[in-house]
């Protein structure tokens, strides 16, 4: 027996793009066969080893091939090359009714898609009572699907899919539908399968869902595996590439532009992170210490009362923290020539992911910028899943106050 449930190797999936329709004819036709398509990759070499038991996140943008795999692992589609070995039988969760035929009843369907899934009559006899019981779709099972509402068809099309106690249960974001009541009873019978020790592949865009199930994660982009993984590192990676993606670099120029200096006054020369026994970092673990060093260069020791401002924020240039040094009331080293400056965070309780500061000076009001570095130093914030947002605030549950 293998330890893998799935093994997928060197997968290709292509499709012939034709620029119009009489390409096709003109392709077919063409005595010398030359080539009127160019040829898309939905998937190109992808190696995916799922063990038995484990639950594997995919993660992607839309088209980067997530349904395409699942499809070809369902057996819906052929994959142009590479091999797939699948061990156990298969539920999908994915276009909930597919298989169903609208004329035949509930009751007829449960018997058509579960040997669709490959489950033989007795099979799922055995499992009918379990089905019925779990869509609660009543007198409703006898008569044809296509007299159903909405809400009866993905009850009954989800009761199949998730009872029919498969070696490998595919979810591609439904991992929950109808009502609030229906929605908990989906949830405890996914927790159930997972508990179980069943394999599960695990697609969504929720990014803190896949952190809270799978044990790793696959990142694919344009057809291919560019991350595979721990979930924390490869979800952390993708959200970073996903809020850098959407930084309009436009609106970031005006900014710059906005940010005029006075020149020969003050340069930041350089900024350093370090930890709490003042050695360089790169990696911050979540509530550690963190110190800025700021080195900076004065050319004009006549400012009065200078400020040093320091602020934190994310990819996507949401604002996190911003700290000066008129608001704390602190003087800072104003002398001709080389000065050295630090600003200490006793418990950096930021969520994971990355992070840029911004550093700058100013005159005493903290109003006109003498220099301004905008994301001048990075910090990757590491650790576990806690909590959702940009900070984890320091926090105590109780069932009492005393």
């Amino acid at each position: 027996m293998s330890e893998y449930a799935i093994q997928i190797d060197n997968l290709t999936k292509t499709y012939n793009m034709y620029g119009k329709p009489s390409d096709r004819f003109k392709e077919a036709l063409d005595p010398r066969r030359r080539s009127y398509h160019d040829v898309f990759y939905a998937l190109k070499d992808v190696n995916v080893h799922v063990k038995k038991g484990e639950m594997i996140g995919f993660v992607g943008e839309n088209g980067s091939g997530k349904s395409t795999m699942l499809k070809i692992i369902t057996g819906v589609l052929t994959p142009t090359s590479g091999t797939l070995e699948i061990d156990g039988k298969i539920s999908a969760l994915l276009e909930l009714g597919s298989g169903f035929n609208p004329e035949y009843s509930g009751y007829d369907n449960i018997y058509l898609n579960g040997m669709v899934l490959g489950f033989s009559r007795e099979e799922i006899s055995e499992m009918e009572q379990d089905i019925i019981n779990f869509a609660d779709i009543g007198d409703h099972l006898y008569q044809p699907v296509k007299t159903y509402s909405s809400g009866m068809f993905v009850r009954l099309a989800f009761a199949v899919a998730i009872n029919v106690n498969p070696d490998i249960l595919i979810v591609d974001e439904a991992l929950a539908v109808g009502d609030l009541e229906f929605q908990l009873k989906c949830m405890d019978k996914f927790t159930e399968i997972k508990n179980s020790g069943k394999t599960i592949l695990f697609v969504s865009h929720d990014i803190n869902s896949v952190r809270r199930f799978c044990d790793r994660v696959y990142w694919l982009k344009n057809g291919e595996v560019v991350e595979e993984g721990d979930t924390m590192e490869v979800t952390s990676n993708y959200e970073n590439f996903l809020k850098k993606k959407s930084i309009k670099t436009i609106e970031a120029e005006k900014v710059m532009k906005n940010e005029e200096t006075v020149p020969d006054i003050v340069e930041v020369t350089s900024a350093e992170l370090l930890d709490g026994t003042l050695q360089p970092v790169d990696i911050v673990q979540q509530d550690e210490k963190v110190v800025v060093k700021i080195n900076y260069t004065v050319k004009n020791a006549d400012i009065r009362k200078p400020v040093c401002g320091v602020a934190i924020r994310t990819v996507d240039n949401h604002y996190v923290c911003g700290l000066n040094t008129l608001l704390d009331k602190i003087e800072i080293p104003w002398e001709p020539g080389e000065n050295v400056f630090y600003i200490e965070y006793n418990k950096m309780s930021l969520l994971t992911g990355e992070y840029y500061f911004d550093i700058a000076f100013f005159e005493e009001h903290a109003t006109v910028p003498l220099e301004y570095k905008t994301k001048y130093l990075k910090m990757f914030i590491s650790g576990q899943y806690t909590g959702e947002g940009i900070v984890i605030l320091d926090h105590e549950w109780k069932d009492t106050m005393k």
